[in-house]
């Protein structure tokens, strides 16, 4: 089923059926996600903004699974045909090197197809296998699995490894432009989407997306400081210093997973026995997990610059409540977990601890998710 001989976290899937039931099921997960992000939207949470930039990305996420299951639609079938590899341990996702592959694949897309029969010509070529030589058109079928691979990356709008900072004009008042500064990228570390959010306050002369001097200086840094490992204190005081007409009144991250299945990972802990107890049906049996880290400026002191200039600076919110808060350095953080119905009732009984704070979303037997405490 799986390659062991790659780091004892990262595992190769080699058979067909296995490959494609991991697509089915990540197809099922990003659907329901926009979801989720909706269903934050109507409780206030988010944004219309917010949701924008957030669904752009979540969309861009289901491209990519698309584009990777034609990709490996023949492994273990086709020679040659590769298979994928995927983090069992820490994320449930394919690793950042399925990315930066897919990446180098976009770039020569139109080439590949190019030099290619169209879709039409593969299928009759199959149909004349099948009936002339009786036999099945393997090779062919794998042809044609990687031309719809190729067309999907001519098309566009795939997440990738890293997804470069955009700007988002909101509103112009108290002689400053506002914006919504937001990009993403794959965790190389943990091999998850991370997406940012950061609004930001503009007392520059010309708006920033159309300054030809600072917006390049911005999107470099922001993805410079991408790193998970990273505290959004240090993120939001590090552009603040850097950019003394710029002000980042809120910076918030949102980690879209791990994904948790009894048939593809391995990890430990409370979600893993759930889904062990709930024995739900292929295609059931999944939770993800979603979190959002929020950081929010509380007010603004005035300190010198040079000899005779100032410049403000934030001064970022801590939790109150939250005594781990400052070790973080974050306002709050938010926990989600995204369910269906079976994995949901298991956990409702079992009641295990640290998840009476966590946010449920349920996914019924109508596709409809409903949110839960």
């Amino acid at each position: 089923m799986v390659d062991t001989d790659l780091a004892l976290d990262h595992f190769r899937l080699e058979d067909t059926r296995i490959t494609r039931r991991y697509f089915g099921k990540f197809a099922r997960i990003t659907r329901h996600l926009g979801q989720v992000a909706a269903t934050m939207h109507a409780e206030g949470r988010l944004s219309k903004p917010d949701i924008a930039a957030l669904t752009g990305y979540l969309v861009g996420l289901n491209h990519t699974f698309t584009a990777l299951a034609h990709k490996y639609h023949f492994a273990g079938r086709a020679s040659h045909a590769g298979q994928l590899t995927i983090d069992r341990v820490e994320s449930g996702f394919p690793v950042y090197q399925e990315l930066l592959e897919m990446a180098n694949d976009a770039l020569q897309a139109r080439s590949h197809l190019a030099g290619m029969p169209t879709a039409d010509d593969l299928k009759t070529q199959m149909v004349r296998q099948i009936v002339g030589d009786l036999s099945i058109p393997t090779k062919l079928q794998f042809a044609l699995s990687q031309r719809l691979y190729y067309e999907e990356l001519a098309k566009g709008g795939q997440f990738w490894a890293r997804n470069d900072p955009q700007a988002v004009f909101l509103s112009d008042r108290d002689k400053r432009r506002h914006f919504l500064v937001h990009w993403a990228v794959y965790d190389s570390q943990v091999n998850l989407p991370t997406l940012y959010l950061m609004d930001v306050e503009d007392s520059g002369r010309v708006g920033l997306p159309k300054d030809d001097r600072r917006w390049p200086l911005v999107q470099s840094h922001l993805t410079a400081q991408s790193l998970g490992g990273l505290k959004l204190m240090t993120i939001a005081t590090g552009f603040d210093a850097d950019f003394d007409d710029l002000h980042p009144v809120r910076l918030r991250r949102f980690h879209v997973g791990p994904m948790y299945s009894s048939a593809y990972t391995q990890q430990t802990g409370p979600l893993r026995e759930v889904l062990d107890v709930a024995q739900s049906p292929e295609g059931d049996d999944w939770a993800l997990a979603w979190t959002e880290e929020d950081l929010q400026a509380e007010r603004v002191e005035t300190v010198k610059s040079g000899w005779f200039g100032s410049v403000e600076r934030q001064i970022f919110a801590r939790d109150p409540f939250d005594a781990t808060a400052q070790d973080r350095g974050l306002s709050r953080m938010d926990r989600s977990i995204i369910m269906p119905a079976r994995p949901y009732q298991a956990l409702a009984e079992r009641r295990p601890a640290g998840f009476d704070d966590v946010r449920k979303f349920v996914v019924g037997g109508d596709g409809r998710v409903r949110g839960y405490r």
